[in-house]
């Protein structure tokens, strides 16, 4: 206990006079501590998560094994002894051990951290034997192409939207806009995809998976023209659940800020209503935005998983998927690790920005 005192006391006073000099870089620095504490309990908390769950990545192994064999026993008339029994269950022994998951789950959790931190090795996937490095770069620009493409548009849609019925307001075009955005907002995004699907299957307008059969390199610009028709069901549907939201959260703030005591002031020194909508009242909206976008990063790929299981999909969220029903723990944990460093990397870029907008922010020592 004396030591851990001694210890924070001689940081102490350092982190201090940096924390006064450099404000900003000071709780980014403090950020930065917390999330890879937060990060190494996650792990810690997961690995044990799963040695809590029923089975293991073996069993379903052998099972499947057992399955089989037992099928060709049977046609050819004969049944499993109880040799048969012993040598599974010293096969299964042996695979455990070779796998290490026959230890506890913080002496694996500990050999997994080395293998990252020394090795830079993220270990290999228990089922395919693939490296897990390669599985996640092999999906994740496919999940990350979908969700720029989602994220521009929801974000310019719904901007352009609120600005523009935030001057409607009590309007009936303003109220049936408001209506159907409340609509598809709290519409269940699983049934909406599942739906667009079933009319794609019987239009046969658009393809039913979200993916060309025919990889990029083979022929670019018809990849490219293939991919938008494939996607355009689930962009729509992503569009159609996301931009209801964002648009009403633009609106409401804009109506609050044109409220304002100084939007009436600059009206009365006669500045044009396009000057205060822009200049003044839509640069103030951006801040609730900035301060809600925080899990913006984690969103963008846990929120696609649905999607990319429902659409076949080659993505990271259907990667995790397939992970978790298997068992996979080195997959599932830096699939997990991935996805809460983007959380709390997300809630540090938007205190960055949020301090960049509004220039009454500031991050003081105290």
């Amino acid at each position: 206990m004396k030591t851990v005192n001694a210890f924070f006391s001689a940081i102490k006073y350092p982190w201090k006079k940096f924390s006064e000099k450099a404000p900003l870089a000071s709780f980014i620095t403090g950020r930065l501590i917390t999330m890879v504490v937060l990060l190494f309990l996650l792990g810690l908390a997961l690995f044990g998560l799963m040695e809590l769950a029923p089975g293991d990545i073996v069993d379903q192994m052998m099972t499947q094994q057992i399955m089989a064999g037992a099928g060709e026993k049977n046609m050819q008339g004969q049944n499993l002894t109880r040799g048969d029994n012993a040598n599974i269950e010293e096969q299964m022994t042996q695979i455990r051990a070779e796998l290490g998951i026959d230890q506890p789950f913080y002496v694996q959790y500990g050999k997994w951290l080395k293998r990252v931190i020394v090795n830079h090795d993220l270990g290999v996937s228990l089922i395919s034997r693939a490296p897990v490095g390669f599985l996640i770069a092999s999906r994740l620009w496919n999940t990350v192409l979908f969700n720029l493409i989602e994220l521009v548009i929801i974000t310019v849609i719904s901007f352009a939207l609120g600005v523009y019925f935030s001057s409607k307001a009590g309007t009936r075009l303003d109220v049936g806009v408001t209506f159907f955005a409340l609509f598809f907002n709290a519409f269940p995004g699983m049934l909406l995809l599942i739906l667009l699907q079933l009319f794609a299957l019987l239009t046969r307008l658009f393809p039913v998976t979200a993916y060309p059969d025919f990889p990029f390199n083979a022929a670019p610009l018809k990849f490219t023209f293939s991919y938008m028709h494939h996607i355009f069901l689930p962009l729509l549907a992503a569009f159609l659940g996301g931009v209801g939201g964002t648009m009403r959260m633009i609106r409401a703030t804009m109506l609050d800020q044109l409220g304002m005591p100084y939007i009436f002031a600059l009206r009365a020194r006669g500045i044009s209503e396009k000057r205060i909508y822009f200049n003044h009242a839509f640069r103030n909206t951006l801040n609730p935005y900035i301060t809600g976008s925080a899990n913006l990063l984690a969103g963008l790929f846990s929120g696609s998983m649905v999607f990319e299981i429902i659409f076949a999909y080659p993505g990271i969220g259907r990667l995790m998927y397939e992970a978790l029903t298997q068992q996979d723990i080195n997959l599932v944990l830096a699939n997990t690790m991935f996805l809460s460093a983007l959380v709390l990397v997300g809630m540090v870029i938007s205190d960055i920005l949020l301090a960049i907008v509004d220039p009454r922010v500031r991050y003081s020592a105290n």
